[in-house]
């Protein structure tokens, strides 16, 4: 007999998103297929998966010993997050050649599935750096006798969520800086930059409104920035690697000395990017906001104001996790709204009830005739009593004295 071929070997997901890409997030259960194609009939002893995901980091640092002589050090971490294996086909033990146990698989597309569940407690994002990365996959491996094993992989995303909508990522971020420029015993007028922005969290695709203002008061002309960067951090043995990168800038016009320039919302947009890493140990990618004035000649001006880059976007006004902060206009004008002076007074009790339904309500009707006792003449007489004249003078001002100074004698505090 003629053994067939493996014509395709490969591991598909079933994925819940419209986008066809799986991505998942700890919690979740992870399913799908390891699909075979065969031309003709095969024997097989095994069929397994491995459910892998890590973070990893490293890199390496050249060092001198001497005046001759020079090494390179290693730094390398290992973070496991995930590690489940299970068998589609067969049994355990691939470690003999025996005929005995072989599952055939006839001539056709055939497909095995598997599923298994991440682990509850916070994973970190799938993420590809510089000197690290964190990386999820499942690899399906074919044992058969006589032959060396056939292995495939496919990777799948993970996202830890981060929401936006809580108290510390709605805050507002805001800075002001001052700079006077020296150039040896003479001293021109300070620069100024005062900026700020309506909260700390964003998910990629929004646009950051930038509220600044930049006073020119030097001799030189300046040019006011702002950029958006991502930082890579790498831990390993006690040490750590950092990578600055661009992620998106804009820039306003030259200022000559004397010139103010104010940005009234400027929009900088967010391209895709990964979200912030910060709950791993040996990798963490997060963001900051650099609103800075261009010097020439000299150390630019600038204003950090941090960022968290997260997956779960602004909830729409009016939902209970919304920030009042970022649906206000920056600018505020409804200060502006000036109270009157002095509150009107309410009206007179007669232009409210005329005489007539005064005296209509005095009648007492004669299912009342019974209740004659000095309780009722007493509900009655309070009950149309008109309330006294409105005075903004308080009329017993020697009361009112006596009780806030009774209540200051109580206060606990003396």
């Amino acid at each position: 007999m003629v053994l067939g071929k493996v014509k395709s070997f490969i591991v598909s997901y079933d994925c819940l998103n419209d986008s066809n890409v799986p991505v998942f997030s700890s919690g979740d259960s992870v399913s799908g297929r390891v699909i075979i194609e065969v031309t003709g009939e095969i024997r097989v002893k095994s069929l397994k998966i491995h459910a892998k995901g890590f973070a990893k980091v490293r890199w390496t640092e050249s060092r001198n010993a001497g005046s001759n002589t020079a090494y390179t050090q290693n730094y390398t971490e290992e973070v496991e997050y995930l590690n489940h294996r299970d068998t589609l086909i067969g049994h355990e033990r691939d470690d003999d050649n025996s005929e005995e146990g072989l599952t055939t698989i006839h001539s056709g597309r055939h497909e095995y599935a598997f599923s298994f569940e991440l682990p509850q407690t916070p994973l970190a994002t799938s993420f590809e750096g510089k000197h690290g990365s964190v990386r999820y996959w499942v690899k399906a491996e074919l044992h058969r006798p006589w032959l060396l094993p056939m292995k495939t992989k496919k990777e799948f995303t993970v996202f830890e969520h981060i929401d936006i909508n809580t108290p510390l990522l709605l805050s507002p971020q805001a800075g002001t800086k001052e700079k006077t420029l020296c150039c040896w015993f003479c001293t021109s007028g300070p620069i100024s930059l005062s900026a700020k922005i309506e909260r700390k969290g964003y998910t990629p695709g929004e646009s950051i409104q930038i509220f600044a203002e930049i006073e020119n008061c030097s001799s030189r002309m300046v040019v006011p920035k702002a950029a958006i960067y991502q930082t890579q951090t790498f831990f390993a043995k006690g040490k750590m690697k950092e990578i600055k990168q661009l992620v998106a800038n804009i820039r306003g016009e030259s200022l000559s000395s004397g010139k103010t320039e104010t940005w009234n919302g400027k929009m900088l947009k967010i391209p895709p990017v990964s979200p912030s890493i910060l709950d791993c140990s040996i990798i963490r990618v997060e963001y900051s906001l650099m609103v800075y004035v261009d010097i020439p000649g000299a150390m630019n001006l600038s204003l950090n104001l941090p960022l968290v880059i997260g997956t779960i976007p602004l909830h729409p006004f009016g939902s209970r996790t919304s920030s009042v902060s970022s649906q206000c206009s920056m600018t505020m004008s409804w200060l502006g709204l000036a109270l009157p002076e002095r509150p009107e007074a309410p009206p007179a009790y007669a232009e409210v009830v005329t005489e007539d339904q005064r005296q209509s309500c005095l009648e007492v009707s004669s299912g009342r005739e019974n209740f004659d006792g000095p309780l009722f003449a007493y509900i009655q007489e309070f009950r149309f009593r008109p309330p006294p004249p409105y005075s903004e003078i308080d009329p017993h001002p020697d009361q009112a004295t006596s009780t806030a100074e009774h209540r200051l004698d109580t206060c606990p505090s003396r």
